[in-house]
């Protein structure tokens, strides 16, 4: 007798469940996101949730979008203000801010969570994105206008082109998408490039490290699974409303806890705020 067509179903159901299931974010993948609120290390503490939107929908593996304003969530893992140090000669301790990005929140009819690994690729202050998001009326009658990083986006033509001329990318119902380039930022570990057509919101395809932050420093990135560090010794770090973050997703790496990770390549936030 054979066996039914159910029958066979049932027994292959837990063979099927072991499948793993494509990401939907896959690596490679960009967010571009504005914070909502300014993040101090002055008043900040672990635990705090962060909170962020995304600018520019993003491209899923199966096909859908993450929409405008979908929801990042996350939050502070490390808060130390600058206390400047008066002995004479010595040398100022780091202050420190280190967050980590949780999940996102789509918005719409089939909302959905999606947990994150993510880096930041890039973080620009507010006003370098209100100068990245302002025609240059001056010297333009096209209304063109500089990326975040320098590509020029003008709204009569679909090629976005670097300040070499070179096009980088392209402008799509009023959105800039580009391959990823590489480039090294303030950190040894740089950002890689990429060949898939990522939305870029207010960055350039090359932009890498921080814009506008003065006095402060990237002491991690987030690319191997630690907290994102921003820190300074001259004063307390932080990440104001509405300063501009392009993410980039990479690849899931053994679970680890993100409070706790250690960076292969420089201290950890509890290791400088300490210092």
């Amino acid at each position: 007798m054979k066996p039914s067509v159910l029958t066979l179903m049932l027994l292959a159901s837990p063979l099927l469940a072991q499948v793993p299931q494509p990401a939907l974010l896959a690596p490679g993948t960009t967010l571009p996101i504005t914070f909502s609120k300014t993040i101090e290390a002055n008043h900040a503490h672990p635990g705090d949730r962060i909170e962020a939107r995304i600018t520019q929908s993003v491209l899923l593996a199966n096909g859908a979008t993450l929409p405008t304003g979908s929801r990042i969530l996350g939050h502070v893992v490390t808060a130390a203000g600058f206390k400047y140090d008066t002995t004479p000669y010595a040398k100022q301790p780091h202050a420190v801010l280190a967050i980590h990005f949780d999940s996102v929140e789509s918005t719409g009819k089939e909302a959905k969570t999606l947990p994150l690994n993510v880096y930041v690729r890039a973080l620009a202050d507010p006003n370098t994105v209100e100068a990245a998001l302002t025609p240059n009326l001056y010297d333009d009658s096209l209304r063109s206008r500089a990326q975040v990083g320098g590509d020029i986006v003008t709204p009569s033509q679909k090629e976005v082109v670097s300040q070499r001329d070179e096009v980088v990318g392209y402008l799509k119902h009023g959105n800039v998408y580009a391959h990823l380039l590489s480039a090294s930022g303030n950190r040894a570990e740089g950002c890689d490039a990429g060949n898939a057509e990522v939305s870029m919101g207010v960055f350039s395809a090359n932009a890498c490290g921080l814009y506008g932050f003065t006095g402060a420093t990237v002491e991690s990135n987030g690319k191997t699974g630690e907290p994102f560090i921003l820190a300074s010794t001259r004063r307390s770090p932080e990440i104001w409303a509405h300063s501009a973050a392009l993410l980039e997703v990479v690849a899931t790496s053994p679970a680890s806890n993100p409070d706790t990770a250690t960076n292969p390549t420089g201290p950890t936030a509890q290791e400088l705020s300490s210092r």
